[in-house]
């Protein structure tokens, strides 16, 4: 059986300390130096979570009190460019904080040891004087599962940060398709590290967004012939069988944006509602991904249903728009969810008072604003525009 890359390299991680625990048996002074490094260890994976968690709330969502508070001693050109140029937050801004917080850790670790464990230590190793080599040897193998424990932890944070950078393709493939990194990153790094997005929808860990190009033939009546042309389908449906509209969903779109006299309002306002009341399906989700198309895609039934996936919040969107005279586009690309990059779509609108097209992902919503938001780029990439109306 195939092991993944990245599955591997976490069982290593796990599994060395364990065996190298057993093979050199216990011993309180070989133990006391591995919990030196186990405190570096653990001061840096608690560091590195602090850094990234705090980092993030100064500069990118600071909308608490204290770090709202930090956050407006920034110069404000310095602050916009830190949160429009992710790169520096995690390369400048995160490594400092994690010094920091390194140093405080480790030496209260430290000063807890040389009080509590090391004592305990001496004590099991005169107990452990007249066993058996082999229990000696079970001994060392457990007392180094916090290690091995911490290991995989900071290699799944660090392989977390990584893949937030655009990584190429075959990473990813392997990030994506890894349980027990997946397992991780859902359990433990993305409820810490990441956006709402993937806490609030976890199914989007899998693609779930399929496009198939097929070659068709259609008859020709002037020259008894057929000709073959190229269509592409949408998780089983064209892209104007996705974003067909009908009387009910245009009229309730212009209820939506009645009493709003220009067009990032009504935008907004339409934006707004699907994010909120258009639920993720799960199942539908799970579907997709493993190419089952007998169901149904595209803007009705998603209205009707109040539930679907990504192509089906942009449909409807788009639907919306069209249905208000907002010009409009639906946008294929990658979106990060947390893990690894997936297969997603969002669209663009115009404004037509403001004179510049906005980028808009109802499907994301329910994690933050993604309505025009300066960070889109962030888990946004490799868009290509498949429909303008």
């Amino acid at each position: 059986m195939k092991v993944n890359f990245i599955t591997g390299i976490l069982i290593i991680m796990f599994i060395y300390p364990i065996i190298k625990g057993f093979l050199f048996k216990f011993s309180s002074n070989d133990l006391k130096y591995d919990m030196q490094q186990l405190e570096s260890n653990i001061s840096f994976a608690v560091a590195l979570i602090l850094a990234i968690y705090v980092s993030k709330e100064i500069f990118i969502r600071h909308d608490k009190g204290v770090f709202r508070g930090i956050y407006n001693l920034v110069p404000a050109n310095m602050a916009l460019f830190i949160e429009n140029n992710p790169s520096i937050l995690y390369f400048v801004i995160i490594p400092i904080v994690l010094f920091i917080f390194y140093k405080l850790f480790y030496v209260f670790l430290e000063l807890i040891n040389k009080i509590t464990i090391y004592p305990i230590l001496d004590s099991v190793e005169s107990f452990l004087q007249s066993k058996s080599n082999i229990f000696k040897r079970v001994c060392g193998a457990i007392f180094q599962v916090p290690k091995a424990i911490c290991y995989v932890l900071l290699i799944a944070f660090l392989l977390n940060i990584i893949s937030m950078f655009k990584v190429g393709a075959p990473l990813n493939k392997y990030l994506e398709k890894s349980k027990p990194y997946k397992y991780l990153c859902k359990e433990i790094v993305i409820p810490i590290t990441n956006s709402k997005v993937a806490k609030k929808l976890p199914s989007i860990v899998n693609n779930s967004f399929k496009v198939v190009e097929k070659q068709e033939t259609f008859p020709n009546i002037s020259n008894n012939q057929g000709k073959v042309k190229t269509i592409i389908y949408y998780n089983g449906v064209t892209l104007e069988e996705g974003i067909r509209s009908n009387n009910q969903i245009d009229a309730f779109a212009k209820k939506l944006a009645s009493g709003k006299y220009d067009d990032r309002a009504k935008a907004k306002g339409l934006y707004n509602w699907i994010g909120s009341n258009i639920s993720y399906d799960n199942d539908k989700a799970s579907r997709v991904l493993n190419n089952d198309f007998n169901i149904k895609s595209g803007a009705i039934p998603t209205f009707q249903t109040q539930s679907g996936i990504c192509f089906d919040y942009s449909c409807l969107y788009v639907a919306m728009c069209r249905a208000n005279g907002l010009k409009v586009r639906l946008v294929t690309g990658e979106g990060f969810n947390g893990v690894s990059w997936v297969a997603h779509a969002w669209n663009e609108v115009y404004l037509g008072d403001e004179g510049k097209w906005v980028k808009v992902d109802t499907t994301f919503s329910k994690g933050g604003n993604y309505f025009d938001n300066g960070r889109f780029d962030r888990d946004h990439k490799s868009s290509k525009i498949v429909g303008e109306w």
